[in-house]
């Protein structure tokens, strides 16, 4: 296969926030917020030269480390080759370690920009196949799946692939964060999870994640039984002990909250009637944040928007 020609304007791509888990759904549904990073990248005569606004601007590496760049190098090996330089420009608005995604934001920004910036980019890389590449380098497929599609997505392992459908959540449905100002890193809280749960425990899990495919596509009044979680919210509480128990009082006062993705953010699937009682509760050491869903996932937009 001949090297790929690069495109000389640069390109655009915003992705979203992503929530993983919603309760029972553990590694498996994700939904994509209205909270966005957007990258910019050129392909340039030579070098790497990165800027970083906003989220991580003083602490995200500007070198080829950075998840960024390593999943912009991946995506162009599997294109047919490295351009001879890039300049990339990261205006972050997801916040980081704190369980919305933020590290498939940055593989999903990287893949698609590379496909977008390669001539016959979508030829050589289509759609599953971003799937698979985010999904080798984030490790699962929740969070990339969420990202990549948008909306409320499901994914699963098959034969060694990654494989996601999407659905559409219900447009009633009103996402509210409450973001702590530490993050967990989500090494700490996985290494928190039991290697064998009751069979109870498996058995509840499973029947709450299929009704809350149903509660949150078509019947959100049953949210609250539907983000119930057996699996892991309740083992990884000893490293977010305020997040457990802020999760415990909005859920004794009937509003489905649950962790987001690894942790600490707190997520609330409020309503627009209650949305805004729901993003009063947080409290002074909370960052609440009232969000849309987003129906796009990773796109590539035009530059002047």
């Amino acid at each position: 296969m001949a090297g790929p020609a690069f495109r000389a304007a640069a390109v655009r791509v915003r992705v979203p926030a992503t929530s993983a888990n919603l309760g029972p759904g553990f590694d498996a549904l994700g939904l994509a917020l209205g909270l966005y990073d957007d990258v910019v990248v050129r392909v340039a005569d030579s070098g790497l030269h990165i800027d970083i606004a906003g989220e991580g601007s003083e602490t995200l590496p500007r070198d080829e480390s950075h998840l960024l760049v390593r999943s912009l190098r991946t995506a162009f090996d599997l294109l047919g080759g490295q351009p001879r330089g890039l300049e990339i420009v990261c205006a972050n608005r997801i916040p980081h370690g704190r369980g919305l995604g933020s590290s498939s934001a940055a593989i999903c920004a990287g893949i698609v920009a590379a496909r977008a910036v390669t001539i016959g980019g979508e030829a050589r890389l289509d759609d599953a196949a971003l799937l698979e590449l985010a999904t080798e380098i984030e490790g699962h497929p929740d969070n990339v799946a969420a990202c990549l599609l948008g909306g409320f997505t499901l994914s699963w392992m098959e034969a060694g692939a990654a494989r996601a459908i999407r659905m559409e959540p219900n447009d009633s449905i009103v996402p509210v964060v409450f973001v702590p100002g530490k993050p967990v890193l989500t090494e700490t809280a996985r290494g928190l999870l039991p290697r064998t749960v009751p069979h109870v425990d498996a058995a509840t899990n499973a029947g709450r994640a299929a009704l809350l495919v149903e509660a949150l596509t078509r019947r959100p009044e049953l949210l609250l039984p539907a983000t119930e979680d057996r699996l892991h919210q309740e083992y990884r509480a000893p490293a977010m002990p305020e997040s457990a128990a802020l999760v415990e009082r909005l859920r004794a006062d009937g509003i489905p909250a649950v962790i987001s993705g690894a942790g600490p953010t707190v997520m609330a699937l409020a309503d627009v009637g209650t949305a805004d009682k729901v993003e009063a509760l947080a409290g002074a050491d909370w960052a609440a944040n009232r969000l849309s869903l987003d129906a796009q996932g990773a796109s590539v937009l035009p530059l002047a928007t």
